[in-house]
């Protein structure tokens, strides 16, 4: 998923859309950072600048009720511009993640309903990148 997120990004920025990408779990952070700093006004807007952004791994853990306050605020002031999400988890699944009902579902009914899903099945890429077997050193040439 991360890898068709990224080739859209690719194309979009190509065709001279400004792309940002980055794991959800680091826009979070960022956010935390700009309520500690003062500074998440700032932040915000710099996430709602780019015609498209890419949110990669949403819902791999649970939110606070700050984070699911900040990416409300996100997802609302981004609204009209193009977002992708990637997640390991099916949409019904994002709901036991949030800190409460009332914190999930405006958002989620934001995402959900006016999204197109895209469903991967079957299996992960990753495991034919991995190197095959134990590797041997090479002896240098006989000289």
């Amino acid at each position: 998923m991360t890898h068709v997120a990224q080739v859209l990004g690719h194309q979009a920025a190509r065709q001279g859309a400004n792309v940002r990408f980055a794991k959800t779990s680091r826009i979070l952070a960022e956010f935390a950072g700009g309520h500690a700093d003062r500074t998440w006004d700032k932040r915000m807007r710099e996430l709602v600048r780019p015609d498209l952004l890419i949110l990669d791994d949403f819902a791999m853990r649970q939110l606070s009720a700050s984070q699911a306050d900040d990416l409300y605020e996100l997802v609302s002031e981004r609204q009209g511009r193009s977002l992708i999400i990637t997640s390991n988890r099916a949409p019904s699944d994002w709901y036991p993640l949030f800190p409460t009902p009332v914190a999930a579902e405006p958002l989620l009914d934001r995402l959900i309903n006016s999204s197109h899903q895209v469903i991967m099945n079957g299996p992960s890429y990753r495991p034919n990148k991995r190197p095959k077997g134990p590797t041997t050193p090479t002896e240098p040439p006989q000289q």
